[in-house]
């Protein structure tokens, strides 16, 4: 009598991995991460514009997005971009690619009444989100670190009314002097990077505690 139940996978047969190394392994999680940040973006985008999310809420998650974005875009590598990345893939996002590479902020800040001041302050935050998540995903070589605190270091000097000698500034400079004493290639140690993050964490929270007084 033959069985109406499918029989048994043959065990012998091998399976079938998409990689071969903890390289490859990397390699293509960090793909599926940029994809799944696009795929993101361009479904916040629709719904901040159908009004079925709240400014707060859309501006808290969107500043999430574009600080991932920038970590996730590093890893492509040199060789290939965000725009050729979503061609091979064939990603359909207008809205994901007006938010991410064309304005960098969210749309809420962008059309609010103090615009510049808005946009400054919206980009200054991000800068801090990612040069932060860089340090938490243990990415840790100069030549990873060294643009996105450069990128912090020119947001904040663009702040209004701050002191000369203002704290956020000045931990991110010390920090700036330090890593361009390094080699490219260079890596900071455990010790360092718990102490950069510290660094990082205290400015910011200077940094919100500056912007509290001025509304």
């Amino acid at each position: 009598m033959t069985s109406r139940w499918p029989t048994a996978l043959d065990q012998s047969l091998s399976t079938i991995d998409l990689y071969e190394s903890h390289t490859e392994r990397k390699h293509y999680d960090n793909r599926a991460n940029l994809y799944a940040i696009i795929m993101a973006t361009e479904h916040l985008e629709r719904a901040y514009a159908q009004d079925c999310v709240t400014n707060a809420e859309y501006t808290t998650e969107c500043n999430k997005l574009i600080s991932q974005f920038k970590i996730a875009e590093s890893a492509l590598g040199k060789n290939e971009s965000t725009e050729s990345f979503m061609k091979k893939y064939q990603m359909d996002c207008p809205r994901a690619v007006n938010r991410l590479l064309i304005m960098g902020v969210p749309e809420s800040l962008r059309s609010s009444d103090d615009g510049d001041r808005a946009l400054t302050v919206a980009t200054t935050v991000a800068n801090f989100i990612t040069a932060m998540d860089v340090l938490k995903l243990e990415q840790l070589d100069v030549d990873v670190l060294l643009p996105h605190l450069i990128d912090l270091r020119n947001s904040l000097v663009q702040i209004s009314g701050t002191p000369k000698d203002w704290g956020p500034i000045q931990k991110v400079e010390n920090w700036l002097v330090k890593l361009n004493f390094m080699r490219a290639h260079d890596r900071i140690d455990e010790n360092d990077s718990r102490q950069l993050y510290l660094d990082l964490d205290s400015a910011y929270s200077e940094f919100n505690q500056y912007l509290k007084t001025k509304r």
